[in-house]
């Protein structure tokens, strides 16, 4: 399909480097203030950083494929390093069976059971780093939460728990170019998929956790066994790395925003919501991609089958014709309707969990604490699929 070069606009901006992980938000504003859809010209694949548009294609799986892959590798093309993601990079009619398995494990009524456990594992967690006066966020909170305590809710034995990190992490270094940094844990492929294929395995399950729930679905016949494994794997990818990466940001942003902090400090409860608006605010997860399986048009821009389409949802959760006060961040606010967890049939079917980790660990915080504050230099991972720390030293003032 040909483009007239005047209706389209271009830029040389580079979603997936280090400057761009450190601060993409003065870019993010370029782009929406440059139109509604924007060829990258450094990758040869479109952009759209605007909050309408990005719905508006999240919502569309039918002319904005998921099987084309999350990342920068076009699956329609060429083949990915791993088997992929039967519930994230699946379309329908193999999506629907498989989401729907994955929605009756993670239903709001589990969820519910689940809480008053996360929040009591939570307290034990927390309690010391606060008697300790200062500690790294993301080494010694959010690194250490979610890996305790999601494998034991998918029914995953401790045996080996920190190939999870490497796992989670590869994965989402995957989903732009390749770097140093994604080629130095290839290197430990050999080793950890072959363990954490292992650990989906039914075998390896424990009786009644989510896990073995999913291998329900399998002896009633909704899925088939090897599906049963990669569902299992699909929790591990999608539920792991991004809520451990979520809640560094999180804690990252919390940090230096006083006031709000003396906010959720005043009135711990406010835990959820804060966790919703520092995903808007800055989110860890900062984009997404779509292929387009044919020809179809964003915003009146027409588009090849076959292309790439980053979704900017970092900047789209910035737009200011969708929030007021877009680059601030409150607490208070009425955020329902960010997309940092996507929206539309492939929204994040995790995003509960998610949540509930995040609560948890806020308000636990938020209980004991009045005050943080970054005492050191912060790290960025230099993950091209995520903008995540791997360092966040702070300092805590008990109530």
């Amino acid at each position: 399909m040909a483009v007239a070069a005047a209706r389209v606009a271009s830029s040389d901006f580079d979603p997936f480097s280090s400057e761009t992980r450190r601060n993409p938000y003065a870019a993010y504003e370029r782009l929406r203030a440059a139109g509604p859809v924007v060829r990258l010209t450094r990758y040869d694949i479109w952009a759209v950083p605007g909050f309408a548009e990005v719905k508006s294609v999240l919502e569309d799986h039918a002319n904005f494929s998921s099987a084309g892959g999350a990342g920068l590798a076009n699956y329609f093309k060429q083949k990915p390093w791993r088997p992929p993601s039967i519930i994230l990079e699946a379309d329908p009619p193999l999506h629907t069976r498989t989401r729907a398995v994955l929605a009756r494990v993670l239903s709001p009524g589990v969820m519910r059971r689940l809480a008053d456990e996360f929040k009591a594992r939570a307290v034990t967690l927390i309690d010391p780093l606060v008697e300790a006066g200062s500690f790294d966020a993301i080494r010694d909170i959010a690194e250490v939460f979610p890996i305790s305590v999601f494998p034991d809710a998918l029914g995953i034995d401790q045996e080996g728990r920190e190939n999870f990190l490497t796992y989670g992490a590869m994965v989402f270094a995957g989903f732009g170019p390749e770097n140093d940094y994604f080629r130095e844990l290839m290197a430990k492929a050999a080793t950890v998929l072959p363990w954490v294929a292992a650990k989906c395995q039914r075998q390896a399950l424990r009786p009644g956790s989510f896990g073995a729930q999913i291998y329900q679905a399998v002896d009633a016949g909704e899925i088939s066994e090897e599906e049963g494994a990669l569902l299992v794997r699909s929790l591990l990818s999608a539920g792991l790395d991004t809520t451990i990466s979520a809640i560094g940001m999180s804690l990252y942003s919390l940090a230096r925003a006083p006031a709000q902090w003396a906010v959720l400090a005043g009135n711990p409860t406010l835990a959820r919501s804060a966790f919703d608006e520092t995903l808007r605010y800055d989110s860890a997860a900062p984009f997404v991609f779509r292929t387009t399986p044919h020809e179809t048009v964003i915003a009146g821009v027409p588009i090849d089958g076959h292309e790439k389409i980053l979704l900017l949802v970092a900047s789209a959760n910035r737009d200011a014709t969708r929030w007021e006060r877009a680059d601030e961040l409150d607490i208070t606010r009425r955020v329902s309707g960010h997309v940092g967890f996507g929206v539309g049939i492939h929204g994040c079917v995790g995003q509960m969990v998610a949540r509930l980790e995040a609560e948890a660990v806020l308000s636990a915080l938020a209980a004991r604490v009045s005050r943080i504050e970054i005492t050191g230099d912060v790290a960025y991972r230099e993950s091209t699929g995520l903008r995540a720390l791997s360092c966040l030293p702070l300092r805590v003032i008990p109530k």
